[in-house]
């Protein structure tokens, strides 16, 4: 275990007073060094509004170490969350390199022993503690940390969900998060979608669930500094669907929506297709290799991208873009539109799966398909492609309005820290002092 400090130590005449501080604990799994998927970017943005809502040097932030070779790692991210850090004098504990991709149960219980171990040290010098585990891996905190310590746990997705068939891991999410309740802690839910889920499917009761709306961060409404050159066959037109490869983002769907288009002889503009991986592999998996066998099959125009890069969001700002589609199966809130909405591109053509009927409304600030229904999907594409400029612009700006009113993530977790633990927001008796 290896603790970095992000600003100077404090004289030795603050000690005392330094060890008295209230802190603020953050675990999470993905995010610190790059992001592999939507939970790793929705953890970033978490991290950037406590950095911007709480009082100077009372962060500290638990993650796994991630070597520069593993496939998420990102030198920019890496450098950007740092140097946020560092500016609220936050403190970073980096657990082993072995932890850092919990993809079975075994490592994710490993991951919350580790990351509980140092979050109770850091509450021992503490006045208060309140332990935020964010994403899935991270549930299991409240079987291994203090009673004294106030804890929230931010599941992004469930097992349930999205591995109805792993019985196993879907019973260890239920018994963490029944622990943590049990013990007074909280459960934050991303999207009112997954909010009745975790009561329905996990049975978390409903007195212990907070709301805390995915969203964006201010940083993330602006215009990406790196901007990835458009393949040739897009630059005329194209279309926009990202995800990581898996069957539940409906990626078949849509290549099936496509070619039910061409058979009707509408014009499709070329479709960049990003179905990713987190890993850094030498070879498309089996799920890739079945999408671009698609793809041949049917003379799709379409650019299958497999390997993951930050960048790739930066089309979303194209004057090129036509259309950003968003096929989930299944979708426990779906950052996407979020981020098509904020940077003025659209319209967004979602199914309507889970979380992405919150954010996506038919004709208010998108088009929408039935999950899993290709016939459905061509006939929104169909309708996103033939609307009028000003109807197109009309989405626009209800989009730009959803992200503002509603998906202000600075606002909603600010919300939900003010419910659970005031105590955390407020200024130190310390610097307070300094201050005058």
């Amino acid at each position: 275990m290896r603790i970095d400090h992000a600003a100077s130590p404090p004289l030795p005449a603050e000690s005392a007073e330094v060890a008295s501080r209230p802190r603020v604990v953050v675990a999470l799994h993905e995010g610190f060094s790059g992001a592999g998927s939507g939970s790793g970017f929705s953890n970033r943005a978490f991290l950037t509004a406590l950095a911007n809502l709480l009082p100077t040097d009372r962060l500290t932030m638990i993650t796994p170490f991630v070597p520069e070779t593993a496939g998420v790692h990102s030198r920019q991210w890496t450098s950007e969350v740092q140097q946020m850090l560092r500016r609220v004098q936050a403190e970073v504990i980096t657990l082993p390199e072995a932890l850092a991709a919990p993809v079975s149960l075994h490592s994710s219980v490993r991951l919350c022993e580790q990351a509980a171990e140092a979050a109770v040290h850091v509450a021992d010098r503490a006045s208060r503690c309140l332990l935020i585990g964010l994403d899935t891996p991270l549930l299991g905190l409240g079987r291994s940390t203090a009673l004294g310590m106030d804890l929230l746990l931010v599941p992004r997705s469930t097992t349930a969900l999205m591995r109805p068939t792993d019985i196993s891991r879907a019973r260890w999410e239920r018994d963490a998060m029944r622990a943590a309740t049990a013990r007074g802690g909280w459960i934050g839910a991303i999207s009112p979608h997954m909010e009745d889920h975790l009561a329905t499917s996990y049975a978390v009761p409903r007195a212990s669930l907070v709301s805390i709306p995915n969203g964006l961060v201010k940083d993330e409404m602006a215009r990406s500094a790196s901007v990835l050159p458009l393949p040739f066959e897009a630059r005329g037109g194209f279309l926009l669907g990202l995800g990581r490869a898996v069957p539940t983002k409906g990626f078949e769907d849509l290549l099936e929506a496509l070619r039910i288009l061409k058979e009707r002889r509408f014009d499709v503009p070329h479709l960049l297709l990003a179905a990713v991986t987190s890993e850094q592999q030498e070879r498309p998996t089996r799920y890739q290799e079945d999408l671009a066998a698609r793809i041949r099959a049917h003379s799709l125009d379409a650019t299958l991208i497999t390997r993951f890069t930050p960048a790739i969001r930066s089309w979303l700002h194209s004057p090129a873009l036509r259309a950003v589609v968003v096929p989930s199966r299944e979708e426990p809130f779906g950052r996407i539109p979020l981020e098509a909405f904020a940077a003025g591109a659209g319209p967004v053509v979602a199914t309507s799966a889970g979380g992405l009927a919150q954010t996506v409304i038919e004709g208010t600030t998108g088009f929408s398909a039935a999950p899993g229904d290709a016939r459905s999907l061509a006939s929104a594409l169909h309708r996103a492609l033939t609307m009028q400029p000003r109807e197109r612009e009309r989405l626009r700006s209800a989009g730009a309005s959803l992200v503002r009113s509603r998906h202000d993530y600075e606002a909603n977790v600010g919300a939900a820290i003010e419910r659970i633990a005031p105590w955390a927001l407020a200024p130190s008796r310390a610097a307070e002092g300094r201050a005058r």
